[in-house]
């Protein structure tokens, strides 16, 4: 073999060093050089990304639940979990409740149900009571006002009215109303379309237990007006929730047992929905069409 086959010129040697130093060279530049291109944004592009976040910003505060004012003595299941009690902490409020008793403080509110410090401070500044429990001197006046009522009705024959008919003056009459509580009595039974027990007094907010058994002595429930049932079978949630004893949630959850379960049938039925509050169920009973 000719040994001149794997001998170069210097010429060649030299041409051979450079194209290793340009390859050595290429090397070295596309390890320390950034090739990436930075990307402008337009001013539409700005404007989007900036109103994307704001709209972000907004759905953050929109999924925060807002707390308004509220009697801690009506919260329902649904109620106590949006404000973030237990289970276990709303049952004691019904127990407690259901014994016809009532909480006037934060203190006693916390006594009964037992939830913590830290849950006590963030929603005890939404808690609203009615006057006569605020007012210390009114509850006193009160005191003397029920046995100068005690002592006039052994006195005098009442007439007793219905509540059905009655005016906002036959109202205003009863110690312990005044233009708002008989208003509200008023408005609350026009949503009814009428009363159909005097228990319902219970339900009208900001009336003492005092005032409420001085109704039942005053008025009864007479012939009940003519109001329209609701079809609870057939109605939609819209048309549910209007009820004034039903709220939107309990509307869906009777639409859900509905589906599941078939026709509600009577007030057995109605204790199986999730929901329904216990204690006027026979009263609702009265204005659904089964």
């Amino acid at each position: 073999m000719d040994k001149n086959y794997f001998q170069f010129s210097k010429e060649q040697q030299r041409g051979i060093l450079g194209f290793f130093v340009v390859i050595v060279g290429i090397q070295l530049v596309y390890f320390f050089v950034d090739f990436t291109t930075v990307r402008t944004q337009s001013v539409e592009e700005q404007k989007w990304l900036s109103l994307h976040a704001e709209i972000n910003k907004l759905e953050q505060q929109h999924r925060q639940v807002k707390i308004y004012p509220f009697n801690p003595n009506f919260i329902s299941d649904y109620k106590g979990y949006k404000l973030g009690m237990s289970v276990e902490e709303i049952d004691r409020l019904l127990a407690f409740r259901k014994q016809n008793k009532y909480v006037n403080s934060a203190k006693e509110f916390q006594e009964v149900t037992g939830v913590s410090d830290s849950l006590l401070n963030r929603i005890s500044p939404y808690f609203r009571f009615p006057d006569w429990v605020k007012n210390k001197k009114q509850a006193k006046e009160q005191f003397v006002g029920d046995a100068n009522f005690a002592s006039f009705s052994k006195k005098e024959k009442i007439v007793v009215k219905d509540i059905n008919v009655a005016s906002q003056e036959d109202l205003m009459k009863i110690y312990g109303i005044g233009e708002g509580l008989s208003m509200r009595i008023l408005k609350f039974k026009e949503s009814l379309g009428g009363f159909v027990s005097m228990e319902q007094m219970k339900d009208v907010w900001g009336l003492s237990p005092e005032v409420v058994e001085r109704l039942k002595v005053s008025f009864k429930v007479g012939a009940v007006s003519n109001f329209k049932k609701i079809d609870v079978n057939n109605a939609s949630i819209k048309e549910l929730a209007q009820f004034p004893y039903f709220k939107y949630n309990l509307a869906r959850e009777i639409v859900m047992y509905r589906s599941m379960n078939g026709d509600i049938k009577n007030t057995s039925d109605l204790l199986k929905i999730k929901g329904m509050p216990v204690e006027n169920a026979n009263i609702i009973a009265l204005y659904l069409d089964f």
